[in-house]
């Protein structure tokens, strides 16, 4: 906390509500040879049909991963929301600064943040930074939250709109949304957001959104076991 300026380096992910479980896929696939006999999958032990969506997996088999629904509040510094959206098979709910007052909590990269690039596009990777970096970044960034904040309370006192004021803040801020997804828009979002050895194609997310998707695997692997250790077992590849 710095005054009434909070300053953090994580992100948070809750699971609101979900329709989501492995029996979706199987019932969902059965339709095409069992009509709507297939519907009886929906009380059947999943466990006893693994080999069938791992099959769909493997064979990318897609559309039965899509009957599925979950919802996940998230809360992140706005910069992650801009490449969140870029996947368009998600939903989503952010909340508005035309129609409140923005609290002024902002994302400073933490100590086990790496810092320095090295390489060109498409064979960069990163390395930690110096003490001496780390300590730049952090002044740095919260004396321009400082700056940028007080400039919005300035203008709001003063009776600008908020959706005037707003355009002083920086994509540092926090923000919040709802995103629902099926399962694989799921897997699609994952595959690109997460960076994996044991993953058929390689990706290089900025590590920011990673640390969103990295919650959000670990709540849906809960829903859908099944589904999910199919996903790893084929190369993290969507369907």
């Amino acid at each position: 906390m710095d005054g009434d300026i909070e300053f953090r380096s994580d992100v948070t992910v809750e699971l609101i509500k979900s329709a989501a479980s492995d029996a979706d896929v199987l019932w969902a696939a059965r339709v095409s040879t069992k009509g709507e006999s297939s519907l009886a999958e929906i009380e059947a032990d999943p466990e006893r049909s693994k080999g069938l969506i791992n099959f769909l997996m493997r064979d990318r088999h897609g559309t039965p991963f899509e009957h599925s629904s979950m919802t996940f509040y998230v809360k992140a510094p706005i910069f992650v929301f801009r490449e969140f959206m870029r996947h368009r098979t998600f939903s989503y709910n952010e909340e508005s600064g035309r129609y409140r007052r923005l609290e002024p909590v902002f994302y400073v990269p933490g100590p086990d943040r790496k810092l320095v690039q090295e390489g060109r596009p498409g064979k960069y990777v990163f390395a930690d930074g110096t003490p001496e970096q780390h300590k730049l970044v952090a002044e740095a960034t919260k004396d321009s939250f400082r700056r940028a904040y007080r400039a919005y309370t300035e203008m709001l006192e003063a009776g600008i709109a908020r959706e005037v004021a707003r355009g002083v803040l920086p994509v540092g801020l926090y923000s919040s949304m709802y995103a629902t997804c099926n399962a694989r828009a799921l897997m699609n979002f994952l595959s690109l957001r997460t960076k994996r050895e044991d993953s058929t194609f390689p990706s290089f997310p900025q590590r920011e959104i990673e640390m969103v998707a990295e919650q959000m695997e670990e709540q849906w692997a809960a829903l859908m076991p099944l589904t999910h250790a199919a996903f790893e077992a084929n190369g993290r590849v969507c369907p």
